[in-house]
C-alpha cells in the first residue's frame, strides 16, 4: 500500500519552535501552488512512482491555508494522475486560527476524511508562549466546527514539558482535552530545535524548559491519563480509539513507500532494501524545476541489507506493535538477537518479548535515543 505526502510550506506567521520548512507567501502564491503540485504528480507517475495511494496527508507549514477549492483541485490531480481507493484515508493539518466552519465544511465535501488541528494547550498563557494565532477559546470553537463540518476521524495536538508548566497546569490540560473527546491524540514534549528562535532564547538565557525529570513525569502523566480513558499509545507520540490509528503514519513506521510532493517533502522507495529521496527546501528552486520540466527530487540514501534491517527496527520499535521476529526472519533471513544480541541485552527490562513481538515498554520509550544505538 502506498501513501502521498503533499508538503504545504506556508504559514501566516512561524511559530517560535517550527523548525518544519515554510514561509510567509502572498495568496497568489498560494493559488499558484496546486499548479506545481499536479506538475510534480504528472512527472512522478512517469517516473512509476507506485499508486493508487491508500493514504493521502497534507502537512506544512500551515495547509489550512488553502482554500477548499485548491484543495480540490490537488485531490482532483491526484486522481487523475495515481488513482485512489474507496477507503484512501485523507489528512488535512489545520491550525485553529486559519480555519472557519464554512471551510472545514469545504475541506469535508472536498474529499478530506481525518482532521488534524494544531490545538497545542487549553492555556491561553501557553499558546502565546508558543506564539500560537488561536487562544483557548477559538480552539474550542474550531473542534466544533469540524465536528458540524462533518468530521468523525479528528485528531489533536497536545505538547508538554512547555515553559513553566506544572504537573497540575498539565493534568487540567488533559481534562480539557478528554472534554473534546477527540478520536486521536498526538503528543509532543517541547524541545529546542537548532536554528529556531526557541534555541536562540534557551542559548541566550532568556527562556528555560523544564528538565529531563518533569519530561518523564510529563510524558508518563499522558500515558497514563489517556490510557486509562480508552486510548491506545501505540506509538512514542500517539494515542487513539480502537480502529483510528493514523494509517498514513503506520506506513512511516511500517517502512512501506510513500511518494512527497511539494517543497521539502520526503519520499521513500521500498524497492529492493528502499531508498530515501528529499525535495529541497527551496520554493523559488522548486517552482523552476517544474516550470523547466526538471525533475525537483534528488535521492538522500540508498540503502543496503544492514542499513535496511536497522531501519526497520528503529522505526518498529516506535510503536507498541514493536518489531516480529518472523518478519525479520522473512525479510532478512535472521531473528532479532540473532541480528542485535548485544543491542537486545543492553535495553534490559525496556524491551519485552512476547511470543513473537520485541516492544519497548513505555518507559524505554522515554530513553529511545540511547536504548536504539546499538541497533544502528
Amino acid at each position: 500500500m502506498a501513501g502521498l505526502y503533499l508538503h504545504i510550506p506556508f504559514c501566516q506567521r512561524k511559530c517560535p519552535y517550527c523548525d518544519f520548512f515554510s514561509v510567509c507567501a502572498t495568496d497568489q502564491e498560494i493559488a499558484d501552488y496546486p499548479e506545481l503540485l499536479s506538475r510534480h504528480l504528472d512527472m512522478a507517475r512517469g517516473q512509476g512512482w507506485p499508486g493508487p495511494f491508500h493514504t493521502i496527508y497534507f502537512g506544512g507549514g500551515t495547509p489550512s491555508l488553502l482554500r477548499p477549492e485548491l484543495v480540490d483541485d490537488i485531490l482532483q490531480a491526484v486522481s487523475r494522475t495515481f488513482g485512489l481507493t474507496d477507503a484512501t484515508e485523507i489528512t488535512l493539518e489545520a491550525n485553529p486560527g486559519t480555519v472557519t466552519l464554512q471551510s472545514l465544511a469545504g475541506y469535508r465535501r472536498a474529499g478530506i476524511n481525518r482532521l488534524s488541528l494544531g490545538l497545542q494547550s487549553c492555556n491561553d498563557h501557553l499558546l502565546g508562549v508558543l506564539g500560537r494565532l488561536h487562544d483557548r477559546s477559538a480552539g474550542f470553537t474550531a473542534v466544533q466546527w469540524a465536528r458540524e463540518a462533518g468530521f468523525d476521524n479528528l485528531s489533536l495536538d497536545l505538547m508538554f514539558a512547555l515553559p513553566g508548566q506544572t504537573t497540575d497546569g498539565l493534568d487540567d490540560d488533559i481534562d480539557c482535552y478528554l472534554d473534546l473527546n477527540p478520536e486521536h491524540l498526538s503528543c509532543y514534549g517541547l524541545t529546542a530545535e537548532t536554528q529556531t528562535p526557541f534555541h536562540e532564547r534557551v542559548a541566550a538565557g532568556k527562556l528555560s524548559l523544564p528538565d529531563e525529570e518533569f519530561y518523564a513525569d510529563a510524558f508518563l502523566l499522558v500515558h497514563e491519563r489517556l490510557v486509562s480513558a480508552g486510548y491506545e499509545h501505540y506509538e512514542i507520540a500517539n494515542y487513539a480509539r480502537s480502529g483510528y490509528a493514523c494509517r498514513h503514519n503506520l506506513g512511516y513506521w511500517q517502512r512501506r513507500p510513500y511518494l512527497g510532493i511539494g517543497a521539502g517533502a520526503h519520499s521513500f522507495r521500498a524497492d529492493q532494501w528502499g531508498s530515501r529521496w528529499e525535495v529541497p527546501p527551496d520554493l523559488k528552486a522548486y517552482r523552476k524545476d517544474l516550470l523547466d520540466r526538471q525533475e525537483p527530487m534528488h535521492c538522500l540514501e540508498r540503502f543496503d541489507r544492514k542499513s535496511a534491517l536497522s531501519e526497520t527496527i528503529y522505526l518498529a520499535l516506535r510503536t507498541r506493535r514493536g518489531i516480529s521476529d518472523s518478519a525479520l526472519q522473512k525479510r532478512f533471513g535472521v531473528k532479532l538477537t540473532e541480528a542485535f544480541p548485544e543491542a537486545v541485552a543492553s535495553c534490559g527490562q525496556w524491551l519485552s518479548h512476547d511470543d513473537d513481538c520485541w516492544s519497548l515498554t513505555p518507559a524505554g520509550w522515554l530513553l529511545f535515543d540511547r536504548l536504539i544505538v546499538p541497533f544502528l
